[in-house]
């Protein structure tokens, strides 16, 4: 079917022809209207969004799932810092209890708390919606996580330690490294004179006097850390580190037995009684060190000990 066509009069010629304008004029109608429309539809967008504070429903979608995701970041930080509650009751028994029952050294802050590197390591969070609050909540993950790695490295040293427990009981030093029949005690762990430099001054150890060239015997199993000459301090001084935090000093000794390196057992002779070093008679300087710190041998002794039992624990060859 054709199209209806437009005729107009045309007084020149005095006869109708074919309008052909009108399909100009629609074509420049109708751009005019898309035109107009288009114009309008921005100018809402401007008015409803810029000036009267609309948004539109995507912004509003957005939006909702902007404020869900803060909600869950902070939800996240308030699980982080019931975690990190748990986390330092742990760390408090495994300084104060766990660690020091073997003689563990205290682990320090500065293991714990291993450096985290710069803010770049959030700079994804800058300019972005609730930054502030990301950037806390991945700080304190970050940190949470450093520290439960260093406990669970902490924990695996408390159990090859535990593992050892057998060997604790001979390790520790528990017997006297001289015959308690045959020495007295001359001067006790503490504060006193000293006999030589004439002033007060704190003893490290204890003092057991008797005959020179008496055998001398390790207190507990070990390995020799030391076995040096001080001529103007300790004499002949052997150290034994007997592991789980003790160690022992044997000083003014007449000669030595063992040599740095060397492993040995509960009651090995190890030297003589003697005078060397800054001594006024013969004796023997003894400590207990434990952590590092000089703490009283006496009690690590029994005086009660009888000749025959201590006859079986040390050995004189």
């Amino acid at each position: 079917m054709s199209r209806a066509k437009n005729y107009i009069f045309n007084e020149q010629t005095e006869s109708y022809e074919i309008d052909r304008r009108s399909a100009r004029s629609t074509l420049y109608r109708a751009g005019a209207i898309l035109l107009s429309g288009l114009a309008l539809f921005v100018l809402y967008y401007i008015v409803f969004t810029g000036k009267l504070g609309v948004e539109t429903p995507k912004a509003l979608l957005l939006e909702r799932r902007n404020r869900n995701l803060a909600d869950q970041v902070s939800l996240m930080d308030a699980r982080l810092g019931e975690q990190e509650e748990e986390l330092r009751d742990l760390t408090l028994r495994d300084n104060l209890v766990y660690r020091p029952v073997f003689g563990m050294e205290e682990l320090g802050a500065d293991v714990r708390d291993a450096a985290l590197g710069g803010e770049e390591r959030y700079a994804s969070f800058l300019g972005l919606d609730h930054q502030q609050l990301m950037t806390a909540t991945a700080r304190r993950l970050d940190l949470m996580t450093r520290r439960a790695y260093a406990q669970s490295l902490s924990f695996d040293e408390v159990k090859v330690f535990s593992g050892r427990a057998g060997d604790m009981a001979s390790c520790i030093p528990s017997i006297y490294p001289v015959n308690p029949r045959t020495v007295q005690l001359t001067s006790p762990f503490g504060a006193r004179f000293h006999p030589i430099r004439g002033a007060v001054v704190f003893h490290e150890g204890v003092d057991l006097a008797g005959p020179a060239g008496q055998n001398v015997y390790a207190t507990g199993d070990g390995v020799v850390e030391s076995a040096e000459v001080n001529f103007h301090g300790y004499g002949n001084v052997i150290v034994i580190d007997h592991g789980f935090g003790y160690k022992t000093r044997y000083a003014h000794l007449r000669d030595m037995r063992v040599t740095a390196g060397q492993v040995v057992i509960r009651g090995d002779k190890i030297g003589t009684l003697g005078s060397s070093g800054l001594s006024t008679g013969p004796h023997l300087h003894y400590e207990v060190i434990y952590r590092g710190q000089q703490i009283n041998p006496w009690n690590y002794l029994n005086p009660d000990v009888s000749p025959e039992e201590y006859s079986k624990m040390v050995r004189n060859g």
